[in-house]
């Protein structure tokens, strides 16, 4: 059974900064793509950021400059580093993984979602 698990979400002033983290955890083969996306109060859920298994990494143009995307293959973790956090990055932030499972006899692909972790920015 595979699990993400999320940590690092909290009440921040505006400017200050917060570091989200992201563990994988089962029966993993490999995983591919892992990213960040967010969802505010009556809004979509969107993408942050996003970087792939061999580093290349993506991001909303509202998080450029201030947002940065890693992962540490050997730990499966991704993270979040939130600087010059403004008001507007206010949401519940949400890892998602696209990653092989499976056992010796079987194995399949598919998107994990972790549960979810709020930040809250302050003015």
């Amino acid at each position: 059974q595979v699990q993400l698990v999320e940590s690092g979400g909290g009440l921040v002033q505006a400017g200050g900064s917060l570091r989200l983290s992201c563990a994988a955890s089962g029966n993993i083969f490999r995983i591919n793509a892992m990213g960040w996306y967010r969802q505010a109060p009556g809004k979509q859920r969107e993408l942050v950021a996003a970087i792939t298994s061999g580093g290349s990494t993506n991001y909303a143009d509202s998080v450029k400059g201030r947002f940065t995307i890693s992962r540490d293959n050997a730990k499966n973790t991704v993270y979040l580093q939130m600087n010059s956090l403004k008001p507007e990055d206010t949401a519940v932030y949400y890892c998602n993984a696209e990653l092989s499972y499976g056992s010796s006899w079987w194995a399949r692909s598919n998107d994990f979602w972790g549960q979810g972790t709020q930040v809250t920015v302050s003015s």
